[in-house]
């Protein structure tokens, strides 16, 4: 199963970079992504005293939806995001949400988010480009 989170690339400007780090879930939570019943769009990650959490991942199960969920990445990878996210004021922000084979995976990359304007501009080439298209 692969959730995706669409609104990522429509809300920030994202680096080329991902990073993928597994996600300590309950026996509950593993069951709602393994059924597809997963919202990542308003979720991001953060971190904090070398520990990645992603925040705002709602996961519909019946207690906590919401619940700030830990990211299992290597301490290298923490402490270059880390700096990254303070040096540059980025965002890291989840892809998408997957299984592979038994265990469940988060794709992140860094972005810094895009102004009203920006996403206005990223509206109007998108319909002209469909108006082109369709002649």
């Amino acid at each position: 199963m692969k959730i995706i989170n669409r609104k990522a690339r429509f809300n920030f400007k994202l680096e080329p970079e991902r990073y993928e780090a597994g996600i300590a879930l309950t026996g509950e939570e593993v069951k709602a992504v393994k059924g597809g019943r997963v919202d990542i769009s308003s979720a991001h990650a953060i971190i904090v005293q070398n520990e990645a959490w992603l925040l705002n991942a709602n996961i519909m199960v019946a207690k906590d939806p919401t619940r700030t969920k830990k990211l299992l990445l290597k301490r290298q990878e923490i402490t270059s995001i880390g700096s990254l996210l303070k040096l540059k004021r980025l965002t890291l922000v989840p892809l998408s949400m997957y299984t592979t084979r038994r265990l469940i995976k988060v794709k992140l990359a860094l972005g810094k988010s895009k102004r009203k304007f920006e996403k206005k501009k990223t509206v109007k080439v998108r319909e002209l480009e469909r108006k082109l298209g369709s002649y």
